[in-house]
């Protein structure tokens, strides 16, 4: 069979996420899944767990300090607090994505939008990043404790040169159509929600959904962008397939 009539492998997953709602997957090592905005303006607050051991979790600030990043953008790889690679980011149409501001919690959505619960708003009633993401985690046995900083897919914040290093959020970065991709590099539990980023100027409450797509992926390589990008990152890939490969 030539290269050209060979069959491209079919998606293994594909969904949409609700503009607001929380969602949660496991992705298996050589899985990769593809996020696209459905409107402008969207974010993702993201959380990762290992699925072996889901004490161990996404640690932003190593994951920044390791590769020297103030953002995240491909091809990063998503470190644990263990220092293995959880995920590495494989492409994106965003060259930025915040991971200094965490999620939003309930009463920053209630001060800004103004009240709501679900007796009164049903599916449309405005729940923070927070709470979508505590109600996720309690369906695979998780809760409060299993929180940590997140990474805002989609979103973009500038850091002031001053005294105060003044964090603002920067209005227009994500448009309808703009994408982000994973890859899997250990079996993870993703979990994420569309509702706003917590610092989104926005008067009124206008989340967007995303579109999913889980694919094959294939194995990163001696020369795979996220294993040459840093030494930190191939240290972090090479940890995470010495310990996939070994029995614990």
């Amino acid at each position: 069979m030539s290269v050209l009539s060979a069959p491209v492998p079919l998606p293994l997953l594909r969904e949409q996420i609700p503009a607001g709602a929380a969602w949660s997957l496991v992705l298996r090592r050589g899985e990769q899944l593809r996020l696209v905005a459905l409107a402008d303006g969207a974010n993702a607050s993201l959380l990762l767990h290992a699925v072996e051991r889901p004490l161990e979790r996404l640690c932003v600030p190593d994951t920044l300090k390791a590769q020297l990043q103030a953002r995240v953008r491909p091809p990063m790889v998503l470190l644990s607090d263990a220092g293995r690679a959880l995920v590495s980011m494989t492409g994106s149409s965003l060259d930025w994505h915040d991971a200094l501001t965490g999620c939003s919690n309930q009463a920053q959505v209630h001060d800004r939008y103004g009240p709501s619960d679900y007796a009164a708003d049903r599916n449309a009633w405005r729940q923070s990043a927070r709470t979508g993401l505590l109600d996720e985690l309690a369906k695979h046995g998780l809760g409060e404790r299993d929180l940590a900083p997140t990474v805002n897919l989609f979103s973009k914040v500038a850091v002031a040169d001053d005294a105060r290093a003044s964090v603002t959020f920067v209005p227009g970065h994500a448009r309808a159509g703009d994408w982000v991709a994973l890859r899997a590099e250990l079996d993870v539990l993703l979990t994420l929600s569309t509702a706003p980023h917590p610092l989104d100027p926005r008067p009124s409450w206008a989340p967007s959904g995303l579109a999913v797509e889980v694919s094959p992926a294939e194995p990163p390589g001696a020369d795979d962008p996220s294993r040459t990008f840093r030494a930190e990152s191939a240290r972090a890939l090479a940890e995470t397939e010495r310990t996939v490969r070994s029995p614990r």
